[in-house]
């Protein structure tokens, strides 16, 4: 008889999750940087991508304080936002559009790692994992602030110059 998943286990399982993703993302984002167009764009790829090896950091302590190795497991989820950025950038090369398609993705993946954090986050808290929550909370604000910033972004640029015809 198989053993009962208990939520210590599933914590686990999102973590390996979450760092996959986070790994994924550190390779994804000088693509990103090389595609855009903008040097406000370029830029805030770049400085995202040290923000992630941060992040992967956390986590690699988050594992170590459940005496775990620091693995990943396989996020689905994070291949096809990525897959969808790839293809913004194939699609839209050159366009006045481009950079309005890579704050899209970028948002997207955004999203995603701020739906597992909070998750993390409240799990944590209940398994009485109070070392890992200011870890995982690091990362959540940054997620959020990243958020923010691809909005502005988009708001006073990329999205206006994406409407016109280059």
């Amino acid at each position: 008889m198989a053993t009962a998943k208990t939520l210590d286990d599933l914590f686990l399982d999102t973590l390996k999750d979450i760092y996959f993703a986070e790994k994924q993302i550190l390779k994804a984002l000088p693509k990103m940087a090389r595609a855009a167009q903008s040097e406000d764009g370029k830029q805030g790829f770049l400085q995202h991508r040290e923000e992630t090896q941060g992040q992967i950091d956390r986590l690699e302590q988050v594992f170590e304080l459940l005496g775990k190795s620091a693995r990943g497991k396989t996020c689905e989820a994070i291949q096809g936002i990525i897959a969808e950025g790839e293809e913004i950038i194939e699609e839209f090369k050159g366009s006045p559009a481009l950079d309005a398609g890579l704050i899209s993705s970028a948002q997207a993946v955004e999203h995603y790692e701020i739906a597992r954090y909070g998750t993390l986050i409240e799990w944590a808290k209940q398994l009485g994992l109070k070392d890992a929550v200011p870890l995982l909370e690091q990362n959540l604000s940054e997620e959020v602030a990243t958020d923010k910033k691809l909005t502005a972004l988009a708001k006073t640029s990329a999205n206006d110059k994406g409407r016109k015809a280059a």
